[in-house]
């Protein structure tokens, strides 16, 4: 890893599961990331404004709710008017095969669904925002 990479690890919406996303939190911590874990239930406005003052690389959105194809194209549209474009956005969860080409296009980086180990998630990440870093 180039640099201690910061990333924003959120649970938009009203889904209550945080278990994977604090797993997922730790992991990255333990990989050497500096990790803000943002809590249940939270805003678009709130994960966009905590990207913003954390001046986060990354932002892992956590979603179990179904919600996923309403929440994610907000929160990328409010980076996008907060000028943070250059936030690497990954999506974990109970995502279907026929949203997820949908989410990469809105400019998702990358979907981990149930089965992704925390290796290949930290890896990943890693790889991904250190090339991002040499252009």
């Amino acid at each position: 890893m180039k640099r201690p990479y910061r990333v924003v690890v959120a649970k938009p919406g009203l889904d209550g599961h945080d278990r994977g996303a604090k797993v997922i939190a730790r992991s990255l911590r333990d990989a050497g990331f500096e990790v803000i874990y943002t809590g249940l239930h939270r805003t678009v406005d709130e994960i966009v404004a905590a990207v913003v003052s954390e001046d986060a690389d990354a932002l892992g959105l956590s979603l179990l709710s179904g919600a996923h194809m309403t929440l994610v194209p907000q929160i990328l549209h409010g980076l996008s008017e907060a000028g943070r474009d250059d936030v690497v956005v990954v999506v974990g969860g109970i995502i279907p095969d026929t949203d997820q080409a949908s989410l990469l296009e809105l400019g998702v980086a990358h979907i981990f669904t149930p089965g992704s180990s925390l290796g290949e998630i930290d890896r990943w990440l890693e790889m991904t925002l250190d090339q991002r870093d040499e252009s």
